[in-house]
């Protein structure tokens, strides 16, 4: 994959010529577990290719798939791809009947799912589709049409029979992606009424991974990356697996609850060459890792001394330097509104971050720019291949509605007619739902979500996600969700819990804190975005895959 576009604008082709290419490199490994090479993924692709032909499986069929991050979900999704299937990817995380709903709402053929899923959907209906595949092993638990057991039966058999003397780079040869194919549907959420399967086409793959390629240059099969994000979500599937498996790095995938503990002993030992991940990630290591350093009294009279301050914020940039691996390039940051404190505290000791936007329906990149041209609180400049507008008479001052065009954008939802009619405009502009205004070098900086932005007394517009910034900095909040509650603001605000525990507080002491978070915070916010009153909740929001908060839950 070179730093131009390849002559053949096909997804599948860019993988056949990595596998073929990186045969003997390592390809997939489950952290602390079982690693594929290239040439044992290819031919694990070439025994399922097999096995969808002789379980009647036609280009075009939808397969799902659902599983935690591991290898044979990678797999599987390979296969069902560079077959010619559309893949149907749906997040583990889903309850059972979710995932059930959307196997049949996508009008998928076959459900294939990691041991676990399996265990929890085992009592769903699935009699809409031809079969229910476990991996690892590809075990048929669920055949809904005569044949499908003894395909599986005689399916090794078969395999050998076609590959006498073993499988070899000269025997890949996979489907033809043209670009306006239909490469995958990518669901929203899991809910009956609130589930929209964004129709993602293969020239907003193939955009993608040549844009990946154009920013990180320096990847190819000596790289690694560790998958923390999940590979069902378009932020960690196309940046921290297909561009991998397009250019023949090696993905780890962590396998398990990214803990702060978990996620510094992964680095320390993977040492991936670029980091990607969402705010509440790195956020967590913050907390874990630089908060502590420098909270220490000496270092915080130092962080105000000229000339010394440089010092004390190289030390502090080398630690997080080394506990993040100390061997990437940059840490793309994405998926999530960053809080503005973490950012401001990055950018003074020029640690190598950028803050990056896009969505499901646009595979996911729209605006980026690398680590060295990164510019505070903005997320950066349209993407090559993408054009993107602000709805607003003065784009440069006043927030307006961010609309996108170009080869990224999906083509509508599956079975949805009315949302993808009110998602474009006549003359085929996306409308994000975002907010947000440009600067006068065509930075694009994000204001909120158009849902959640609230109408003040006289006209203003407030975005709560502004003031949940300012909250969310201060150290007894462990996170925060603003809204209206007859015409004055509430901020809901689950405490660390931890830390007032250690402090034992009485309730009335707790009435005391939310009192005093409220002036704090108002002492910060213009008059007319102030908050009227604070309230503890007793858990964490509920919250969407990509960990932002579920708004319309809490609306009253």
């Amino acid at each position: 994959m070179s730093n131009t576009e390849p002559n053949i604008r096909s997804v599948n082709k860019l993988l056949e010529e990595s596998f073929r290419r990186n045969w003997d490199y390592p390809a997939l490994s489950d952290y602390g577990g079982e690693t594929l090479s290239y040439g044992q993924l290819a031919t694990r692709i070439a025994w399922l290719h097999l096995f969808f032909k002789e379980a009647g499986i036609r280009k075009g069929d939808k397969i799902a798939l659902c599983s935690r991050n591991q290898i044979y979900w990678a797999v599987t999704y390979l296969a069902a791809m560079t077959y010619g299937a559309v893949i149907v990817p749906i997040l583990h995380e889903f309850k059972p009947a979710n995932i059930a709903h959307l196997v049949d709402h996508s009008d998928s053929k076959m459900l294939f799912v990691g041991g676990r899923v399996w265990d929890n959907v085992l009592y769903e209906d699935f009699s809409s589709m031809d079969a229910v595949v476990r991996f690892p092993g590809y075990e048929v638990v669920q055949a809904n049409k005569s044949n499908i057991l003894k395909v599986r039966e005689r399916i090794d058999r078969k395999f050998e029979e076609k590959y006498p003397h073993g499988y070899a780079p000269e025997d890949i040869d996979y489907y033809l992606d043209r670009p306006s194919n239909l490469a995958l549907i990518s669901y929203t959420s899991g809910t009956s009424g609130f589930s929209k399967g964004v129709m993602i086409p293969f020239r907003a793959l193939f955009s993608n991974l040549v844009f990946a390629k154009e920013v990180e240059p320096q990847m190819d099969h000596r790289s690694n990356m560790l998958s923390i994000l999940p590979a069902a979500h378009m932020f960690g599937m196309v940046f921290e697996f297909l561009f991998e498996m397009a250019i023949g790095a090696h993905v780890h995938f962590l396998t398990r609850l990214p803990s702060p503990r978990i996620l510094l002993g992964a680095f320390s030992e993977i040492k991936p060459d670029v980091i990607v991940t969402v705010p509440m990630i790195l956020e967590k290591l913050y907390k874990n890792t630089i908060l502590p350093a420098i909270s220490k009294r000496v270092n915080k009279f130092l962080l105000n001394v000229p000339i010394v301050d440089q010092f004390v914020f190289g030390k502090i940039k080398d630690r997080l330097n080394a506990a993040l691996g100390g061997n990437f390039k940059e840490v793309i940051i994405g998926g999530a509104p960053f809080n503005r404190d973490v950012e401001l505290l990055l950018a003074k000791m020029n640690f190598p971050y950028t803050v990056g936007y896009g969505m499901t329906e646009c595979a996911p990149i729209i605006t980026f720019v690398p680590s060295e041209c990164t510019r505070l609180y903005s997320c950066g400049k349209p993407t090559p291949r993408m054009s993107v507008k602000i709805d607003s008479r003065d784009p440069l001052a006043i927030p307006g509605e961010i609309m996108v065009k170009g080869d990224n954008v999906f083509t509508g939802y599956y079975k949805n007619d009315k949302a993808t009619a009110a998602a474009f405009t006549r003359d085929g502009w996306f409308r994000t739902g975002d907010i947000g205004v440009f600067d006068n070098d065509g930075y694009l900086y994000i204001k909120g979500r158009k849902k959640s932005m609230i109408l003040g007394p006289s006209g203003q517009n407030i975005y709560p996600e502004e003031i949940e910034s300012v909250i969310d900095n201060i150290d007894v909040v462990m996170e925060s969700l603003v809204i209206e509650d007859n015409g004055s603001l509430v901020a809901l605000v689950y405490p660390d819990i931890r830390k007032m525990n250690v402090e034992q507080l009485s309730p009335g002491e707790i009435d005391e804190k939310c009192r005093e978070l409220m002036a704090t915070i108002n002492n910060q916010l213009p008059k007319y975005s102030q908050i009227s009153s604070v309230e503890l909740v007793p858990e964490e929001f509920d919250k969407t895959p990509k960990h932002s908060i579920k708004r319309y839950l809490y609306q009253r």
